[in-house]
């Protein structure tokens, strides 16, 4: 963090403030769905596991018999279309480049439920509930979204990650002070087998003492091939060097995970959050994880998906499969669920 830029951060924090004041005075417009809506955002810019969390809290509704759909905006997206539908359907694929990695990503996890990519997240709910009748809406990436009212805000915090008053953008990657912990009812504590969470739950109940929180880790389930998606063993694959790469918000989480799950990694190639691959990055990777004896490539889903199917990396490249796994999973279950049960 670089102190010189500790004067624009509080430009930013003044920005911040000026604009919550705005929806609350009733400046700005806040506009609320027919149906119910639980918000699954972060402080931080990307990084924090909330993706997983949104799958997470798709599977639980579906297993309740809600029938959920997931609103997004599609960062990073290609198509210039105002509104982009995912309908739903058995084994189906959406192009990332056209819908952003994330929604690729949640398609391809959860292909019962439909997701509609737009800025405009009143617009694309509307869409949801006319077209494939929901009864509840998942808004991806929405804590900042404050255009839409929502029922349920669920936060998720990285307990690898710190974070501080003094880390706000562009000092740091917090896009929200601490005190906005208390907009938030659920608070989600996400990799907490990689490192000690009582800290930051000690923290957060300081800021916000009614909030409810959960501890969540990172469960591997398991790989696949990166072009074809078939299911790979790679038991054997373990002694064996390996090379990793990715374009997350926290690349070292998922470096830490690799060598967690048992892998000899001797090489980490980081890329910026959202980023989208070449041909020739690819065969740059492949050639760097040679130079230093890998027998392979290891990387996220969420690269994955924009992984061309037609490119020959001649070197395996295996994307690993994951989810997020609640330590107490009834307890958060039924603190959600009630949440909604309200609202409904």
């Amino acid at each position: 963090m670089s102190s010189l830029l500790l004067p624009l951060s509080a430009a930013f924090r003044f920005g911040v403030a000026l604009r919550h004041a705005g929806y609350q005075h009733g400046w700005f417009k806040t506009r609320r769905l027919s149906r119910p809506v639980v918000s699954v955002g972060n402080l931080t810019v990307g990084g924090t596991g909330k993706t997983p969390l949104v799958v997470c809290i798709a599977k639980i509704l579906l297993r309740r018999g809600w029938k959920p759909s997931i609103l997004t905006r599609g960062y990073g997206r290609s198509s210039k279309a105002k509104m982009i539908v995912v309908a739903p359907g058995a084994g189906r694929r959406a192009n990332a480049q056209e819908t952003g990695d994330e929604p690729a990503l949640l398609a391809r996890a959860l292909p019962e439920v439909p997701l509609v990519i737009c800025t405009d997240r009143f617009r694309g709910g509307q869409a949801a509930e006319e077209r494939f009748q929901v009864d509840v809406h998942i808004l991806d990436d929405g804590f900042q979204h404050l255009a839409l009212a929502r029922d349920v805000d669920l936060l998720a915090l990285d307990a690898t990650q710190t974070i501080s008053d003094r880390h706000l953008l562009p000092a740091g990657r917090q896009r929200e002070p601490l005190s906005a912990l208390r907009r938030a009812q659920i608070v989600v504590l996400t990799r907490t087998d990689s490192a000690d969470p009582q800290p930051l739950e000690e923290l957060v109940l300081k800021v916000h003492p009614a909030a409810k929180v959960f501890r969540s880790r990172t469960k591997l389930l398991r790989w696949t091939d990166a072009l074809s998606g078939e299911s790979i063993s790679i038991e054997k694959s373990r002694t064996q060097k390996v090379a990793a790469f990715c374009g997350l918000g926290n690349p070292q989480a998922f470096f830490a995970d690799v060598r967690r799950w048992g892998f000899n990694l001797v090489a980490e190639d980081a890329f910026p959050d959202h980023h989208v691959y070449t041909g020739e990055e690819i065969q740059q990777l492949v050639a760097g994880a040679r130079k230093k004896g890998a027998a392979g490539l290891l990387t996220t889903q969420k690269d994955a998906v924009k992984i061309c199917k037609d490119w020959t990396p001649q070197m395996p490249i295996l994307a690993c499969e994951i989810e997020a796994q609640m330590l107490a999973p009834e307890d958060f279950e039924r603190t959600l669920l009630a949440y909604l049960e309200k609202a409904h």
